[in-house]
Parts: C-alpha cells; sequence; structure tokens
C-alpha cells in the first residue's frame, strides 16, 4: 500500500444487515431445495437483494411473479414481505405444496389487522402504497375494510366514518420517526383510536436506524448498502441525511459507489440493509483499502440475538 494514500475512518454501524426475518426467509428457500429438490419456486423476491437472489437461482430457485406462473407439482415459497390472502388460497386450489416464509413480525400485524377488524374497527395502516408488504397486510380483509396513510398530511386529511372507532398498525420497515409524526397527529385528531400493543416497526428497522443516528452526526458520507427497492435501506438513506451525515447514498455493492464522492471525505460511514448480505460490506471495507489508509471503528448501539423458527413443513 502506497503511504501517500489519504487516511480514512470507517464508521461500521452495528447492527446491519440480515435480520431474523431476512435469514430465516433465506433458509427456507435452502431448506426446501434440499428437502424436494430443484427447481423450487419463489413468489415474488425472497428478499429485496439482487445478490441474495442470484446465489439462490444458482442452488435451483426459481423466481416468479404470481402462483400461476408455478407448475403445480412443484412446490412455492411465498416472500417474507407477506402476501395477500388470496395467494395460499390459490395455492391450495391448485394441490400444491406450499411454505410461507413471511416474517413473523409481519404475520403479527396481520393478526392485529383481523383482530381490529373482527372487533368492527375501522383500521389505517401506515405505510408505502405498492410495498409487498403493504399489499400483503391490505389483502388479508376485504377491500374497504383498511385505508392507507403514508404521510402527516394523509393523516390530517383523513375522515373516519367514525372517529371513536379506529384502529391503527403500520408497514413494519418505515421511519420510526416518520413515523411517529403521522401516529402523533393520528391519536391528536382521534384520542379514541387504537394502537399496536407493542409498536409494529420490527425491532431490526429500529436498530439499524439508531446505529446510523449515532454515526451520522460524525460521518462525512454515510454509504447504506441496499437494494433501490429495499424500504428499510432507503429509509437508513434518509436516516442518515437527517441526523448529521454531510451526505448519504444508497449502493447495492462497492461496484456502484464513485470514488469521487470520497473525495474529501475523512470520516465514512458504512451500514446495510436488513436484507444485505455481510460479505458486500466486507468487499467495500476492502474497495476502500485499497484506496486509503483505513481504520474501522464499529459503532454498536445494541446486539441481536432473535431467532425465528422455520415452518413445521420443513421440518417432516
Amino acid at each position: 500500500m502506497s503511504a501517500q494514500n489519504p487516511a480514512l475512518t470507517i464508521l461500521l454501524a452495528a447492527p446491519r444487515g440480515f435480520c431474523a426475518g431476512v435469514d430465516r426467509a433465506i433458509q427456507i428457500v435452502e431448506e426446501a431445495l434440499a428437502k424436494w429438490g430443484p427447481p423450487v419456486y419463489v413468489r415474488h423476491e425472497i428478499v429485496h437483494n439482487a445478490h441474495v437472489v442470484s446465489r439462490l437461482e444458482a442452488l435451483g430457485a426459481v423466481f416468479v411473479e404470481e402462483v400461476s406462473d408455478c407448475p403445480a407439482d412443484r412446490p412455492v415459497i411465498f416472500s417474507a414481505h407477506g402476501v395477500p390472502k388470496s395467494v395460499p388460497l390459490e395455492a391450495q386450489n391448485r394441490n400444491m405444496i406450499y411454505v410461507d416464509a413471511t416474517c413473523p413480525l409481519v404475520s403479527k400485524v396481520h393478526v392485529e389487522a383481523q383482530r381490529h377488524h373482527a372487533d368492527g374497527q375501522e383500521i389505517i395502516l401506515i405505510g408505502h402504497e405498492g410495498h409487498p408488504e403493504v399489499i400483503g397486510t391490505m389483502g388479508q380483509l376485504p377491500d374497504s375494510a383498511m385505508t392507507l396513510i403514508e404521510t402527516v398530511a394523509d393523516a390530517e386529511a383523513f375522515t373516519p366514518i367514525d372517529p371513536d372507532n379506529l384502529a391503527f398498525v403500520t408497514q413494519t420497515t418505515l421511519s420510526v420517526d416518520d413515523t411517529a409524526e403521522i401516529v402523533a397527529t393520528l391519536q391528536r385528531r382521534f384520542p379514541a383510536i387504537s394502537a399496536p400493543h407493542k409498536e409494529d416497526i420490527c425491532y431490526a428497522t429500529t436498530n439499524r436506524q439508531d446505529a446510523v443516528k449515532q454515526m451520522a452526526t460524525s460521518a462525512d458520507l454515510v454509504l447504506v448498502i441496499g437494494a433501490e427497492t429495499s424500504s428499510n435501506s432507503k429509509r437508513l438513506v434518509e436516516v442518515a441525511a437527517r441526523n448529521g451525515a454531510s451526505a448519504a447514498k444508497l449502493v447495492a455493492s462497492a461496484d456502484d459507489v464513485d470514488w469521487a464522492w470520497l473525495d474529501g471525505v475523512c470520516t465514512l460511514g458504512i451500514t446495510a440493509g436488513a436484507s444485505a448480505p455481510e460479505d458486500l460490506v466486507q468487499s467495500l471495507i476492502d474497495a476502500c483499502a485499497e484506496r486509503f489508509e483505513t481504520r474501522v471503528e464499529e459503532i454498536r448501539v445494541t446486539d441481536e440475538n432473535v431467532v425465528f423458527k422455520l415452518p413445521r413443513i420443513l421440518a417432516s
């Protein structure tokens, strides 16, 4: 290494990368391939990361858009984001073997929504329109049972049927701060609104955002490794920019870094969204080490030890 390489301090956020739900979903595909052999079909990306998808494709997973794209005699897996009730029903009607890889924390939101609906409450879902998790959650109930709210302005404009008979649930991968503002608006306008027993935004989303908040105050630039389709990764970029980072960018891998971004940068923050594998983080650190005299400092806000069990169908 040249002695003339400029110095660069890398602040490495922890926790980062894979969460328990993503770990479980990937393991479900691997175990299904071991149990039934390839091909095993997966409806939508199992998680939002092209590197993960490519590795599973190499093992024999076939990714499709709908259950109707699958042959009836092969297993199909539903992605970690959750699916509308109509999806497993279609698989059942075709007598297909199916495995639901929905994250248990997303399933918890589904159960909450169903409970509110059974109690006769009008339901608000705080989330991003078109995200697979939102489509899956709204698909647990009849079309008119749930109203999607994306912003504080939406919360201000919302007119319920009965202000005293309202409940809300949220997407699990939202910005903690943005969601708090929306919830505060709803609670100010509708004091009787029912809230989740425990916050719906998942532990991994919260922990990764907390680590970025702590890191961002000292970073000239924050690079978030994640996919453009990954809600939690995009939120990390927003959190970094909002909490003091001079700049923040989303990159799929080290290959996407424009090294001109690091001109004049002395302190670089690095993190990864919940569906980004750790080897992408290490590759980015290695790429930095080729160009700079690097010193890596981990910014750890908590330890994670959550593990989710695999579906019983894979054990039989």
